[in-house]
């Protein structure tokens, strides 16, 4: 395939301003897709979990063709907790589109989804994006980006960066906000890209240097490295070295080599400078180790990764219940499943507790590991966890601690009770602006304070405020943050919970379960309303007399139970609490 007529890019932006919708519509728009054929929304976003939360989790690759050039398109997670996927797949783009929200302007993912980007020096394309918005700001969001890369201290050159205005949702581009709509498509931002947008460098006569940036699976090839070809070229058959992360050469052989066309992975027999290719006939590969040539091995620079921040306990499942709803239960069938996960996160660590006792699970953030554990419990792993702790370091004497740059947005009815929370996690505030009726609170925020505050924040604020943060570095012990100043409701004894008995337990606390449920002695059903643990039991039914049959008074109001989600688990237990998840249920429960 001719250089020239290959275009690599990044699409990065913050959550949810558009990213995913924008390739949908590159896919649809570049006439790769017949007229009869359904096309999935979001296609890119294959995963069950990213459909179900709206969010990318993982960085997929696809393509699709323009006139004669092909165009390589890399779809980037947008939440910090996934920053992983970010810093290494951008190595195999020549450039990146840049989606910022017309309404919003730059938010806090922007911030460092483009400050890694500009860390390599890639040009970038500013797309403003849902200017049909009521309430859009094109103009500004422009100025705002613009003050953005002034304070990344971008270069000059990369400070003249080329602008368009896009719906990617009614699937148009034009170049100025007050152009016409009528009969517009996403030709404008085809054309900015080949324009705007370098061709890949490289020299297909060089030495053979692929770095692999991601991994996927298949069940008949095992794993697929995907990368770009720096150099040289890749042949089916071809004998090659395998320049790992702790500089030790494998011997290898090419057995397979395939190009992406749409979402798609088209089999190819060989590949050349600036093609991006999904490599098999490789076991033992990692994220980072370079595909090069035997006689003349040139590994390509190591991919820095962020360290992680946040770690958990997962511990195998001994409650009375174990075993009864999970396929994998074993301690060394959860080591082989994180072993896995670790492989394909570079952002994810997993270490021994020792035999039997569990594994430390370290990431980027609460999201970052409830994502895992939301995924081995849909793949039949059952087990326990406990909640997270933040990673401290020590620094000429000093505990350390990962701090993190929280931005809400909350309407000003709502700040008051915002702003005491947040005094009581330790929180800094930096900036406070107001916009009509909208207040932002910029605050730097103990990672240890953060932990289960985003549901209270969704209490506080009715469900009406918006939060984002990203990782602001380590700075000094901020001293104890209080997680929960109630006690819980503890089971007394192996039962099935009966209406009355809970409806008696309503005043006592908030309940969790409803009638019909069966528990175990120490599992937990509620929340007490006064600080210290409640034992209590179920299932205690009417006394009956020969005055008082079992048929009178049956009828009982009870208040909906509060059932809480996987984070919500996560963020109420405290230290001799676990999370116990199986592919059935999720449940709370006292450590033995």
């Amino acid at each position: 395939m001719d250089q020239k007529l290959i275009r690599n890019i990044a699409i990065i932006a913050h959550v949810d301003h558009g990213k995913t919708t924008l390739v949908d519509q590159f896919f649809k728009q570049s006439g790769m897709f017949r007229d009869n054929q359904a096309m999935t929304e979001r296609l890119m976003d294959s995963m069950d979990l990213e459909q179900e939360r709206g969010i990318t989790i993982a960085s997929k690759n696809g393509s699709f063709r323009y006139r004669d050039y092909t165009i390589n398109i890399i779809d980037t997670p947008g939440h910090a907790d996934f920053g992983g996927q970010v810093e290494r797949v951008l190595r195999m783009a020549d450039g990146c589109l840049l989606l910022v929200d017309a309404q919003e302007g730059p938010m806090p993912q922007t911030y460092f989804v483009l400050k890694k980007a500009l860390a390599i020096s890639l040009p970038v394309l500013v797309v403003i994006n849902k200017i049909d918005k009521p309430a859009a700001r094109a103009n500004w969001a422009v100025d705002q980006v613009f003050d953005l890369f002034v304070k990344l201290e971008a270069s000059d050159e990369l400070l003249d960066f080329p602008v368009i205005f896009a719906s990617a949702k009614a699937g148009y581009a034009i170049d100025n906000p007050d152009d016409s709509i009528d009969g517009a498509s996403m030709k404008p931002l085809f054309e900015k890209i080949i324009a705007h947008i370098p061709q890949p460098v490289g020299d297909s006569q060089a030495a053979l240097q692929l770095q692999v940036n991601t991994i996927d699976y298949s069940p008949y090839l095992g794993k697929l490295g995907i990368g770009k070809v720096v150099n040289g070229s890749i042949n089916i058959n071809q004998n090659i070295v395998v320049a790992k992360r702790d500089g030790g050469l494998t011997p290898a052989r090419i057995t397979k080599i395939f190009r992406f066309e749409l979402d798609r992975k088209v089999p190819v027999e060989k590949a050349g400078p600036g093609e991006i290719v999904a490599v098999a006939g490789l076991d033992d590969i990692t994220v980072g180790v370079t595909f090069t040539d035997p006689d003349d091995p040139r590994p390509l620079p190591l991919i820095d990764i962020d360290p992680p921040t946040v770690a958990m306990h997962f511990i195998p499942n001994n409650s009375p219940f174990a075993g009864l709803d999970g396929k994998f239960v074993t301690s060394r069938q959860i080591e082989q499943r994180l072993r896995l996960e670790t492989l394909t996160d570079v952002a994810l660590s997993a270490e021994s507790l020792g035999a039997g006792v569990g594994f430390k699970v370290s990431g980027r953030g609460e999201l970052h590991l409830s994502i895992l554990i939301e995924k081995m419990r849909r793949g039949g792993y059952e087990f326990q966890v406990t909640r997270p702790q933040v990673i401290m370091k020590e620094e000429n004497g000093q505990v350390q601690e990962p701090y993190e740059e929280l931005t809400i947005d909350v309407d000003e009815q709502y700040q008051g009770s915002v702003i005491e929370k947040l005094g009581k996690l330790k929180g800094q505030m930096l900036e406070m602006s107001r916009r009509n009726e909208i207040i932002r609170l910029v605050y730097k925020v103990p990672t240890r304070g953060l932990i289960g505050f985003r549901s209270e924040f969704l209490s506080d604020t009715r469900g009406m405020g918006v939060m984002n943060y990203v990782f602001a570095g380590y700075g000094p012990f901020a001293g104890e943050i209080l997680n929960r100043s109630n006690g819980t409701l503890v089971v007394k004894d192996s039962c099935t919970t009966v209406a009355y008995a809970l409806f008696n337990l309503q005043d006592r606390g908030r309940l969790f379960l409803g009638p019909g449920v069966k528990v175990y002695r120490g599992q937990i059903i509620g929340e007490c309303s006064r600080a210290g643990d409640l034992v209590v039991n179920p299932a205690k039914g009417k006394q009956l007399t020969n005055m008082r049959a079992s048929g009178t008074d049956e009828s009982v109001t009870l208040t909906p139970p509060h059932h809480l989600s996987l984070e919500d688990c996560i963020a109420f237990v405290n230290d001799d609490e676990l999370v116990e998840v199986t592919p059935v249920a999720i449940r709370l429960r006292k450590r033995d």
